[in-house]
């Protein structure tokens, strides 16, 4: 057996080990909390709702749970099991030029993966959601989005990918430069195009009517000197019952946005401490920063593949018979998460510290005691468990729990 072949099959048993320890942490954890609501919650929260945030937080970890057992059988058969080398001959026998036969190898492998998943998708949306009363979507308007969502993939996703295949072709010793800046320039091009241009395909986004909502919020933007394009509301009762807000946009094209589920479930003054908590990842340039920590990460990747589509062992370690720049492209983007598994608790580390930021700055700009209350509507509401397991939490979760959050808010209130 190839020395790459062990290391990867010992890295893919811990990677997956590790997420499936804890997933079993997890729902024992929540079903062992389940017939009691936290002391922190008891005048806040029914023990109806607490048990159903428990059930649902258990029913989602078991439908992940054979998501992932499917995931890492699919791995194998894609590598070890020869299925990409399998695509890439087929392909090959066409009369295709060979960056088209490489990227219809590529477009076919990322389409099975797609398709793979809908099931899944199918059973979270039409079981699960319907289960606990959140599902407002039906099959057609499913099928629609699964379409349209995979329409966009292609027409978006493939130019793009064609050119990176080029580029690795043409370009010699330092491709990985080149495509690291394409790939950066078109994040920031969607970035600023997604408001205005493609989350308007799936959802209505209605301006903010006059009133004392807008008035209130718009004196928020005064407090805090930040600007729009607008505020607006978006139809997420067409599709689910969560609710939710955020901001959305670069530069000049930046838009406020609140689910109409949450506008119908906060008050003013509730909305006002939400929105000032996304204002905050703003004001604390959160978002430049997450930008500029995955352009790095996303630099050293690349630099990484440049070295390894040179090495026989990562291709022949890896079942592909197929040495090609699309080849590693391909194995690079499938395999990475699984030696990457250790960076996830470092990542879901910084973004909770951001989170707790964000809070700092929603409770100094709007009432704190607002922030609270309509956090633990959005958690009931929402079905979010009070309860998760702390070392599932730590590495998983890119909030901080409920309990840890509310008392950190509270207590900036008091030394406010």
């Amino acid at each position: 057996m190839n020395t790459f072949t062990g290391i990867f099959l010992a890295a893919l048993v811990l990677s997956y080990g590790i997420q499936f320890w804890l997933a079993m942490r997890q729902k024992s954890y929540v079903l062992q909390h389940r017939e009691q609501v936290p002391t922190a919650f008891q005048d806040r929260v029914s023990l109806s709702a607490h048990q159903k945030a428990a059930d649902y937080t258990i029913e989602k970890s078991k439908l992940g749970d054979i998501d992932s057992v499917v995931g890492m059988v699919f791995l194998l058969a894609l590598t070890l099991g020869g299925g990409i080398s399998l695509v890439f001959d087929f392909w090959s026998t066409f009369d295709l030029s060979p960056l088209m036969a490489s990227l219809l190898s590529m477009a076919s492998i990322f389409l099975l993966m797609t398709v793979i998943e809908i099931p899944f998708s199918l059973y979270q949306t039409f079981v699960i959601e319907e289960k606990y009363g959140f599902n407002k979507s039906k099959l057609p308007q499913f099928v629609k989005d699964q379409l349209m969502s995979m329409g966009l993939t292609l027409a978006i996703g493939l130019p793009i990918l064609a050119l990176i295949l080029w580029v690795m072709d043409s370009i010699g010793g330092l491709w990985w430069l080149y495509a690291w800046a394409i790939i950066m320039s078109f994040s920031l091009l969607m970035s600023w195009l997604f408001p205005t241009v493609i989350a308007p395909l799936f959802n209505k986004f209605e301006p903010m009517q006059e009133g004392s909502l807008k008035q209130r919020i718009q004196g928020l933007l005064e407090r805090c000197g930040f600007n729009s394009q607008g505020i607006f509301i978006m139809d997420g009762s067409r599709r689910s019952g969560h609710g939710n807000a955020y901001f959305t946009g670069l530069g000049n094209n930046k838009r406020i946005v609140f689910f109409d589920t949450l506008v119908n479930s906060l008050d003013e003054e509730e909305l006002e401490a939400v929105l000032a908590h996304e204002l905050g990842h703003f004001k604390c340039k959160h978002t430049i920063k997450m930008l500029v920590a995955s352009s790095v990460m996303t630099l050293i990747s690349f630099a990484v593949l440049g070295w390894l589509i040179s090495q026989d062992w990562f291709f022949d370690g890896l079942g592909v018979s197929t040495h090609s720049n699309a080849a590693a492209l391909l194995l690079f983007m499938l395999v990475s998460p699984v030696f990457t598994t250790f960076m996830q608790p470092i990542s879901a580390y910084f973004q909770r510290k951001f989170e707790f930021e964000a809070d700092d700055f929603a409770t100094r700009n709007a009432q704190g005691s607002k922030m609270i209350s309509g956090l633990v509507k959005l958690y009931e509401e929402n079905a979010s468990t009070l309860t998760p397991d702390p070392l599932y939490s730590a590495f998983h979760y890119s909030h901080p729990p409920a309990a840890i959050r509310i008392a950190h808010i509270e207590e900036k209130m008091q030394s406010a």
